[in-house]
C-alpha cells in the first residue's frame, strides 16, 4: 500500500495511506475519539461535534471532515478541545430522554459510554420539555423520538445502505425530529423492516420491538409445548451480549440455555434452510430449463420481497415462490409435530430466535396465518433472547453445551452458510451441480459466490448448462441491479438478495457492535461451523429426505407446494394516506386520484387538476335535479391502489376507475351524483 506522506498525531508520526480523513488516521493511532455519527460504511455527517480536534493552521476542526494532508500536526486532547467536547454532549443529553434504567440499549448506549468516559458528572443546560408520542405500531421496530440525538445515522443508513428513505428530518430548528413521512408511523410507510436503523442507532431511540413477555406466557402456561428455531446467524452473534468476542460460536450454549427457560424442543432453522434448498434448487432447474421466469430470484429475505412488492411489482413473477425457512419451518412443525410430540395442534407454540427484526413482520403476514392461526407464532430477535437470559441471571458462558432435538435439529453446513451473503447461492450450487451432472460433488466450497462486495457476479458451468449468477446485499445493490432487469440489460439466472450488509449475519435484531470488522468475524465463523459438520449439501439431510418420504411427496408436488410455497403481490409503500383538496363538511362522494410514481406518470396530476375544476366550476343541481348539492363532493389525492400497470386509476366512492380519462370519471362521477341525489330526493 502505497504511503502519502505522513502527519503528527498528539506527538506520533502516522502515514497516511488510503484513509479519507483525519478521524481515520486518529484511530490508526489507537486513538478512540468519541463519535455518534461517524460510520465508515456511511457519508459523513458531521452532527455530534464530539470528534473534535486542534489543528494547526485550521483550528478545532471535526476530524470525519477533514481530509489528510502531509504534514499536519494534529492534538486530540488539549483543554480547550476536552471542554467542546464535554459541553457538545451536555447539549445532547439535555435533548435526551434519560431513562437509562429501563432503556433497552443501558448495556450498550454510546451516550452513557461518552458520559462516563468524558466524566460529565451534571447538565448545565436546560431540559427540553417536549414528550412526543412513541411509535410502536409495526410489528418490528420501536421508534422513540424522545431519545433521538439526532445524529442522523438511521437515517443515512436507509437512504444509502437500503435506498429506502423511509425516514427523514422533519421540521427545522429546535422543532427539528426524525420520523416517516407525514409523521406517520413506520407501519404505515415504505418501511421494509430490515432493523438497518436499529443497528447504526447509538442510542435507544430505535428497537426491535420485544415479544419476551408473550415468550414466557407460553413457556408458563402448562397446556402448551413450546418449541423453538434457531437461526444460523444468531449463534455466531448472541455471545457479544455476553462479553465474548464477535463470530463466537455458541451454539451448544445457546441450546442449553433455552432448555434452562423452560423451552420443550430446541430445533435448528438450518434444518428448513436445507429444505429450502431442495425446493428452491429445483424450482431454479425448472426454469432455466424451459427459459421461464427467470432471472430467478431468492425469496428468503421478507425485507427484500416488501422492497420488490413495494418497487418491483413487476418483478414478482420472479421471485422465487418457496416460504423462507423460517416459514417453512413453521409449516411443517404444524404439520408433523402434533404427532411426533404427542399433543394437540392448538398446544403448540412455535417460536423463533431470529437475527432479523424483518422476520417479526413475516410471520404477521396474511399469507403465512391460516385460519386464524400462525404459522410462527412469536419471533425473538437475538438480541430479545440475550434480555431473556440475563433477566433469569444464567452464566451464559458457564452453560455446558447441550445438542438440537431432533428431527429437525438435524442439519448440513449448506443450511448453516444461509446466515452469510452469497451462501444460499452456494447451497444452491451444492445441490444443482449433482442434480445436473449426475456426479458426486467432492469440492464443496463454491468461494466465488463469497465476499463483501455489493454486488458480485458469477459465471459457473454446471455439466452442459452455463449460469450466471447475482449475489447482492443491501437494498441499494438490489435496486441498481433491478433496474438493469427492468431495462433488459441483464442476463443473470439466479440472483440472491439479502437485505443487511453481509448478509443475516448483520440483521437489525443481532447485538449492535461497533466494531469495525464483526460482519467478517461472524461470517468466518458461519463457514467454519460448516466445515465442522460431516455433511455440507442439503441433499445429504437424511431427516429432510424422511420428511419428503412421509409428508411432503415429491420435491416440488402437490403436498409440498402446499406447505412450503407462497405467493406474493404488489404493496403500497404508504397506507391510509389521502389529500384533502376539495373537503366538504358532510360529502357523499369522494373522488380520490392516486398521484403515485406510476399514476403519475401516466398523467394523474392533470387529471386531478380537471376534476377539481370540474366539480367547483359545474352547477351539480343541474345533474342532481334541484338546488343544495354543490358540496356533495369531495375531491381527494391518494397515493395507491396497487394497480399499477393499470394508471391513472380513480375512485369514485367504492367504484374503482382503470386507465382513468378525464370524460370517462366525469360520466360515471355524474351518473353517482344523480344516485345519490335521487335517493335524497325521495327522502
Amino acid at each position: 500500500m502505497e504511503t502519502k506522506g505522513t502527519i503528527q498525531i498528539d506527538g506520533i508520526t502516522i502515514p497516511i495511506e488510503d484513509e479519507k480523513n483525519v478521524l481515520e488516521l486518529i484511530r490508526k493511532a489507537d486513538i478512540e475519539l468519541p463519535t455518534f455519527c461517524y460510520h465508515s460504511h456511511l457519508s459523513t455527517y458531521g452532527a455530534c461535534r464530539l470528534c473534535v480536534s486542534d489543528i494547526d493552521g485550521m483550528g478545532i476542526q471535526a476530524t470525519c471532515s477533514v481530509p489528510p494532508r502531509a504534514g499536519m500536526v494534529v492534538k486530540t486532547n488539549t483543554q480547550e478541545v476536552r471542554q467542546i467536547r464535554k459541553v457538545n454532549l451536555e447539549l445532547l443529553l439535555a435533548n435526551h430522554d434519560i431513562s437509562c434504567p429501563s432503556c433497552s440499549r443501558s448495556n450498550n448506549c454510546k451516550l452513557q459510554d461518552l458520559t462516563r468516559r468524558l466524566g460529565v458528572d451534571k447538565i448545565r443546560f436546560k431540559k427540553t420539555d417536549k414528550l412526543e408520542p412513541i411509535d410502536n405500531k409495526s410489528w418490528s421496530i420501536i421508534h422513540d423520538p424522545n431519545k433521538c440525538v439526532l445524529c442522523g445515522d438511521c437515517v443515512r443508513a436507509c437512504k444509502e445502505i437500503q435506498a429506502v428513505g423511509a425516514i427523514d428530518f422533519v421540521n427545522r430548528g429546535a422543532k427539528t425530529t426524525v420520523a416517516p413521512a407525514f409523521m406517520k408511523s413506520l407501519n404505515d410507510v415504505e418501511c421494509v423492516y430490515c432493523g438497518q436503523c436499529v443497528a447504526v442507532c447509538p442510542v435507544g431511540a430505535l428497537t426491535p420491538k420485544p415479544e419476551t413477555e408473550q415468550v414466557w406466557e407460553a413457556i408458563n402456561d402448562p397446556d402448551k409445548t413450546v418449541v423453538v428455531q434457531l437461526a444460523p446467524a444468531v449463534r455466531v452473534a448472541l455471545g457479544e451480549g455476553f462479553g465474548m468476542e464477535a463470530g463466537s460460536i455458541t451454539t451448544g450454549q445457546i441450546v442449553a440455555a433455552l432448555k434452562r427457560l423452560g423451552v420443550d424442543q430446541v430445533y435448528d432453522t438450518s434444518f428448513a434452510a436445507d429444505l429450502t434448498v431442495f425446493e428452491e434448487a429445483t424450482e431454479f432447474i425448472e426454469r432455466k430449463l424451459k427459459g421461464e421466469n427467470l432471472p430467478q430470484f431468492t425469496s428468503c429475505c421478507p425485507s427484500w420481497v416488501k422492497f420488490a412488492e413495494q418497487y418491483y411489482p413487476q418483478l414478482l413473477p420472479n421471485l422465487s415462490s418457496c416460504k423462507s425457512p423460517q416459514q417453512m419451518f413453521g409449516s411443517v412443525a404444524r404439520e408433523t409435530l402434533p404427532k411426533i410430540l404427542g399433543i394437540k395442534p392448538e398446544q403448540l407454540v412455535i417460536v423463533s430466535i431470529m437475527p432479523c427484526t424483518a422476520k417479526k413482520f413475516e410471520a404477521k403476514r396474511e399469507e403465512f396465518i391460516h385460519d386464524g392461526v400462525a404459522e410462527v407464532d412469536h419471533v425473538l430477535t437475538t438480541e430479545g433472547l440475550g434480555r431473556m437470559i440475563h433477566e433469569t441471571g444464567i452464566n451464559f458462558r458457564k452453560l455446558t453445551p447441550e445438542s438440537f432435538d431432533l428431527p429437525m435439529g438435524f442439519k448440513t453446513g449448506a443450511g448453516v452458510i444461509f446466515g452469510n451473503t452469497g451462501g444460499v447461492s452456494e447451497a444452491v450450487l451444492r445441490f444443482a451441480y449433482e442434480k445436473l451432472t449426475g456426479e458426486k460433488l467432492l469440492q464443496n466450497d463454491f468461494k466465488a459466490v463469497r465476499g463483501l462486495d455489493g454486488i458480485r457476479t458469477v459465471a459457473v458451468d454446471l455439466g452442459n448448462i452455463s449460469l450466471k449468477l447475482g449475489v447482492v446485499h443491501s437494498l441499494s445493490n438490489a435496486r441498481a441491479l433491478c433496474d438493469k432487469i427492468v431495462a433488459g440489460d441483464s442476463d443473470y439466472d439466479l440472483i440472491e438478495v439479502m437485505a443487511c450488509p453481509g448478509g443475516c449475519i448483520a440483521g437489525g435484531g443481532q447485538p449492535v457492535n461497533f466494531e469495525k470488522d464483526f460482519r467478517e468475524k461472524r461470517t468466518e465463523a458461519l463457514y467454519n461451523v460448516d466445515k465442522q459438520l460431516q455433511l455440507h449439501k442439503a441433499q445429504e439431510n437424511p431427516y429432510v429426505k424422511e420428511l419428503y418420504q412421509m409428508t411432503l411427496g415429491e420435491i416440488g408436488g402437490p403436498k409440498a407446494h402446499d406447505l412450503l410455497h407462497t405467493h406474493y403481490h404488489g404493496r403500497k409503500r404508504i397506507t391510509d394516506q389521502l389529500i384533502n383538496i376539495r373537503d366538504t363538511e358532510h360529502p357523499k362522494i369522494e373522488v380520490c386520484v392516486c398521484v403515485g410514481t406510476n399514476c403519475f406518470m401516466k398523467g394523474s396530476q392533470e387529471l386531478l387538476r380537471k376534476m377539481i375544476k370540474y366539480v367547483s366550476e359545474n352547477k351539480l343541481e343541474d345533474i342532481v335535479g334541484f338546488e343544495g348539492q354543490e358540496e356533495m363532493v369531495d375531491v381527494k389525492a391518494t397515493f395507491c391502489f396497487e394497480r399499477c400497470d393499470r394508471g391513472p386509476v380513480v375512485r369514485i366512492n367504492q367504484q374503482v376507475i382503470e386507465h382513468a380519462e378525464f370524460e370517462k370519471v366525469c360520466a360515471i362521477l355524474n351518473k353517482e351524483i344523480a344516485r345519490i341525489g335521487a335517493v335524497i330526493s325521495d327522502l
